[in-house]
């Protein structure tokens, strides 16, 4: 138990952090990469130690997780502890990286329109790093057999919205991926899913227009009458992480407390259930 590993991309807040700490409970010492400044920084650092103090190890890389070099490098760091570590075990690895850019398309007004730049930066980030670290994770022999890959999906990819278009794009390309891994990485006994959340208050959320809205209207069509959490997220990673769950692969599995199934209709009066 002492030297099973998580890695966490995007580990600071959001989905990631949550995981990341669901993950240090169930005895995992976490390689965490995220990428803050000024206070946000130092609530990353704090985080850290929330996680050592519940007895795992926590080794943390402020660096942008889309930067060849800086995979490169956290992934030599790996492999110097892998070595020095009696059982060294990499068995989850967590791709929780939102970042993206939110403009229109087509739009009267260029300056409002997505580039070709963003578009790219946004898939890249968003879907192509999540293939890169999985190369340089099995190229340098540090995924243990039977271990697992994550990945943070969303209504995203199979809807649209103003704004969203090169998010959208990206997300449908993560789930593609993971399919992708999983046929590949099945003879190793590595397991490859997309965890596809409800509508969740996560920061990363926070920056889609209309925001607001789609919180109140996702609280009210949801049976639940809540929104899906980050821990809820998190548990989930949690159980599926599970070594006897050997055979749940290029899943995109649906995490919303039932809101796909539920069809809402709002009425004047209150409906008697």
């Amino acid at each position: 138990m002492g030297n099973k590993y998580a890695l966490i991309l995007g580990c600071s807040s959001g989905f990631g952090r949550a995981t990341a700490l669901e993950l240090a409970r169930d005895g995992y010492n976490i390689y965490g990469v995220h990428m803050d400044r000024g206070s946000a920084k130092k609530s990353a650092n704090e985080f850290r130690q929330e996680l050592e103090g519940l007895g795992v190890k926590a080794l943390f890389f402020n660096t942008n997780a889309a930067g060849d070099a800086n995979r490169l490098e956290v992934i030599k760091v790996i492999k110097q502890n892998a070595e020095v570590t009696e059982g060294h075990e990499l068995r989850v690895l967590v791709h929780s990286l939102a970042f993206g850019a939110l403009k229109d398309f087509l739009n009267p007004d260029e300056s409002k329109m997505i580039s070709r730049k963003q578009i790219e930066m946004t898939m890249d980030v968003m879907a192509n790093s999540l293939v890169y670290w999985a190369q340089d994770l099995v190229s340098n022999n540090l995924l243990a057999g039977n271990s697992r890959i994550f990945a943070f999906t969303s209504i995203g990819s199979v809807r649209n919205m103003w704004g969203y278009g090169a998010v959208s794009a990206a997300k449908a390309a993560l789930e593609s991926y993971i399919r992708q891994l999983a046929i590949e990485l099945a003879p190793s006994g590595t397991t490859c899913n997309s965890i596809f959340a409800g509508l969740t208050e996560t920061p990363a959320a926070s920056k889609i227009p209309g925001y607001e809205k789609m919180i109140k209207f996702g609280k009210m069509k949801n049976p639940n009458k809540r929104l899906t959490t980050a821990q809820d997220v998190a548990n989930a990673v949690r159980m599926l992480s599970d070594e006897k769950n050997t055979w749940m692969t290029g899943e995109i599995i649906r995490l919303d407390g039932g809101d796909a199934i539920f069809e809402y209709y709002e009425f004047e009066g209150e409906i008697e259930h």
